[in-house]
């Protein structure tokens, strides 16, 4: 199908956020990455660290647009548009973390992975959490009402934390409100176990904050649209990404800036990061007139999540071939190709390559004008 009333710096911003996102999912080799390419180990901020809030923040600005078309519909039609799509992502996303179904056990043999020891929250999940909260928050309450129940979101989300995690611990891994919650509705064996311990960053109550990195991009992609490509958009879209930088920066004093476990500071950083990036392409495109750049991002925006979904499943594939007992075709490709450039710059040029073989994708996609939407 064809994309309508598209703006392309939104789709630009979008493409960057996939093209940043798949690199730093997919390095050739995790122990020789680059720090800047890394996740914050707990408090504090890497440039990882802003992908998964600015795809939020794009869901948003998609919504600002698809919303557009819900005033000619009933509110039956509606619900159904949005629980439907809610669902069908939450599940595209749990059978992604149970996909290719298999594991290898300590003798190097496949056996089937049980159901029972799938990741039920994950980063699909959350997107589709965080778009059918926000969706029926805008729908109901309008961007004013969404905007309030925002600011209720962090500073609840504070409070919890405060009050309910383990006394001298409660913005520890193990000691935080959101991990006992997760314990107790889904257990451990349905967790992440990545930090060694059954952790969950996309967990239930760091779903709340994040619905505001939605709610966010959507207010932002209606500003762009009600005052145009005029100087005053531009200055107060950048404007408020830098009053939300210094609030996150005073919040940080008292509720430090975590991704992991998505603390309020870390929502007003990267919402005001999103702005300000934003804000830099809608000037280089639409003030600038600068836009060769901006192609090869703008492949990679008009289909975000299915080359997201693409980029997945494919590294999913490559872990999961095995060319011999301790050797996957994903491990087979760095250590035979990537490797002889150096441990660490050959771990970037793998994830680079990777990337761009998405991008062909996207590209193909892209010539044919099929856009898929889910």
């Amino acid at each position: 199908m064809t994309p309508t009333n598209r703006y392309t710096a939104l789709d630009v911003f979008r493409g960057m956020t996939i093209c940043f996102m798949i690199i730093v999912n997919t390095p050739g080799n995790h122990p020789t990455t680059y720090a800047p390419l890394l996740h914050a180990e707990w408090n504090g901020f890497t440039p990882t660290d802003l992908v998964y809030p600015s795809f939020l923040f794009a869901v948003g600005n998609a919504m600002s647009f698809a919303m557009q078309k819900w005033a000619d519909m009933s509110q039956a039609q509606v619900l159904m548009k949005i629980f439907k799509r809610t669902l069908l992502l939450f599940i595209i996303g749990y059978v992604m973390y149970w996909f290719p179904f298999i594991k290898y056990g300590p003798d190097g043999h496949a056996v089937l992975k049980p159901f029972a020891q799938t990741r039920v929250f994950g980063v699909l999940q959350r997107i589709a959490l965080c778009y059918g909260i926000a969706a029926l928050l805008i729908y109901y309450l309008k961007p004013k009402g969404a905007l309030i129940i925002s600011i209720f979101f962090l500073i609840a989300c504070r409070l919890i934390l405060l009050w309910f995690g383990e006394p001298g611990n409660e913005l520890s891994m193990t000691g935080n409100a959101g991990t006992k919650i997760d314990y107790w509705l889904i257990g451990p064996d349905h967790m992440y176990h990545g930090e060694g311990i059954p952790f969950e960053p996309e967990g239930l109550l760091s779903t709340f904050p994040a619905v505001v990195n939605v709610i966010a991009g959507y207010i932002a992609g209606r500003f762009i649209q009600f005052y145009g490509k005029t100087w005053e958009m531009l200055a107060k879209l950048l404007l408020a990404g830098c009053v939300l930088l210094g609030l996150a920066y005073c919040w940080d004093l008292n509720f430090p800036i975590n991704k992991k476990l998505w603390t309020s500071s870390f929502v007003l950083l990267t919402t005001g990061l999103c702005c300000i990036i934003l804000a830099v392409v809608v000037y280089c495109i639409d003030f600038l007139g600068k836009k060769r750049w901006a192609w090869f991002f703008e492949v990679l925006g008009k289909n975000a999540l299915f080359i997201y979904l693409l980029s997945g499943t494919g590294a999913l594939v490559l872990h999961a071939v095995r060319i011999k007992k301790d050797m996957t075709l994903y491990k087979w490709i760095f250590e035979r190709i990537f490797r002889y450039a150096g441990q660490y710059p050959g771990s970037l040029l793998f994830a680079i390559w990777f990337m761009l073989m998405c991008w062909f994708v996207g590209w193909w996609m892209d010539k044919r004008k099929i856009y898929i939407r889910i």
